[in-house]
């Protein structure tokens, strides 16, 4: 019977990326629903449901932007659903289903393969599920380390139980690049990590949940297998040299311009510059945590900061944006034209012509998202442009950053900053094929002609 529905409706047979759609839409329906019981506030009253909604897609989608103070608003029971819904949405749907079909020691099919590809943004099915499992355990043990630590340090300064707490929720968002703090239900602590900024220990253990969630997992994987066979693969060299320029040029970038800003970096020590500096260059590109007040930065830093989160993190990672690989083979592309060159090469490998079409299509796409988006909120939404391009910026590459516009955002301004959200954790190509039924293909080539550029 279910064989002939199929055939009466052909429709129902989703590809990858559709079921990858649908079941995001579903996790963060699924979500807004418990976030707005009366059991998810702290005073018992319940959540507008579009806040709700906006709450849950933004811990689905690990981007971190807020519509109210998350440690004061929920409680235990609406933060915990606020961790599931960001460790789902940073480890995949797919994922955790897989983890649960392993458990269950079902059998996963080659069109489930082809589901966990697209989600990993992977190349091929080949190991695919070797691959799940190793993103399963490295998360597991990655977490909760970062907890340990965590719990470790804030035992000095709080009860045992709530530094505890404390450190298994921050662990699981930092890792994940989500970017959602408690530290604002204490009484008189700032948000995110700013009490901390001083902090080497805090610093560094939450620079390296960062650095870890945004590499990717194929990245650990090949780094954890070096030992033994004293090979990378290219993306893995790709993505650790371009990740650590980026991190020393934000870094610099940052203390240079924030120096004698007497309301960031001018008044902490040598340590807390340098700290700072660093923390906020490796958050800005997808994490979302901030140890300075990013609305009192300078103008530059922050428009520099929009660059570092239209980059992102890496493919195959919790983290958004148009994603480290794409930025290198962009500027690969511009170094061959300006010497001559035919190809990109990188580590002496050259680049596929399908890979250079697919980053300049991808960035392009995302430009012009970002455009549309902020010319649309800048007439609706009573904030600076600058403001306005941050924010559409930091939901389109779920980054999480703020100059205090989401909680000011309009009912129409929440939906656009939603949909934002969605489709830069889902990605616009990958959108894009799921809202095409069948792809075509040209079966003929026309003439080739030339146009002048410059």
């Amino acid at each position: 019977m279910f064989k002939r529905f199929k055939k009466q409706f052909p429709f129902i047979r989703l590809n990858p990326p559709q079921v990858l759609s649908i079941g995001f839409i579903v996790i963060i329906f699924l979500g807004s629903v418990l976030l707005s019981l009366p059991i998810a506030s702290a005073d018992g009253t319940g959540q507008p449901y579009l806040d709700a909604l906006f709450m849950s897609a933004s811990a689905t989608c690990v981007t971190g932007l807020s519509v109210i103070n998350t440690g004061e608003f929920y409680s235990f029971f609406g933060e915990i659903v606020l961790l599931l819904l960001v460790q789902i949405g940073g480890l995949g749907f797919m994922t955790m289903a897989t983890l649960i079909a392993l458990v269950f020691r079902r059998k996963i099919t080659f069109r489930e393969r082809l589901i966990l590809q697209e989600a990993m943004n992977h190349n091929s099915t080949e190991g695919i599920v070797r691959l799940i499992r190793k993103v399963l355990y490295y998360s597991l043990i990655i977490e909760l380390t970062g907890a340990i630590l965590l719990a470790i340090r804030w035992s000095f300064e709080l009860p045992f139980k709530t530094a505890l707490y404390f450190g298994v929720f921050h662990s699981i968002s930092i890792f994940n690049n989500a970017g959602f703090d408690l530290f604002s239900s204490l009484k008189d602590r700032p948000g995110s990590l700013m009490h901390y900024v001083d902090d080497p220990f805090v610093n560094i253990i939450s620079i390296l949940l960062i650095v870890l969630g945004g590499i990717g997992f194929i990245v650990i994987s090949d780094l954890l297998t070096y030992r033994f066979n004293k090979k990378l693969s290219l993306h893995s060299k790709v993505v650790l040299s371009v990740s650590g320029i980026l991190i020393a040029v934000g870094c610099l970038v940052i203390f240079v311009f924030e120096f004698t800003n007497t309301q960031s970096l001018q008044p902490l020590s040598p340590t807390g510059k340098i700290l700072s500096s660093l923390f906020q260059s490796v958050s800005s590109r997808s994490a979302g945590l901030n140890t300075l007040d990013i609305g009192s930065l300078r103008q530059g830093t922050q428009f520099f900061i929009i660059i570092m989160m239209f980059i992102g993190a890496s493919p195959g990672s919790s983290g958004g944006g148009i994603k480290v690989t794409t930025f290198a083979i962009l500027v690969g592309a511009m170094i061959a034209m300006v010497r001559g060159k035919e190809d990109i090469v990188m580590f002496q490998r050259r680049i596929a012509g399908d890979r250079i079409y697919k980053a300049i299509t991808f960035t392009m796409i995302s430009f012009l998202i970002i455009v549309v988006f902020t010319m649309v909120l800048s007439t609706t939404e009573n904030f600076s442009f600058l403001g306005i391009l941050f924010e559409v910026t930091s939901a389109y590459a779920t980054a999480g950053m703020s100059l205090g516009l989401t909680p000011q955002l309009t009912s129409f301004g929440k939906m656009l900053i939603i949909l934002l959200m969605f489709i830069g954790r889902l990605g616009p190509v990958t959108l894009a094929f799921s809202l095409t039924i069948t792809p075509e293909k040209d079966h003929y080539r026309y003439p080739e002609g030339k146009i002048t550029i410059g």
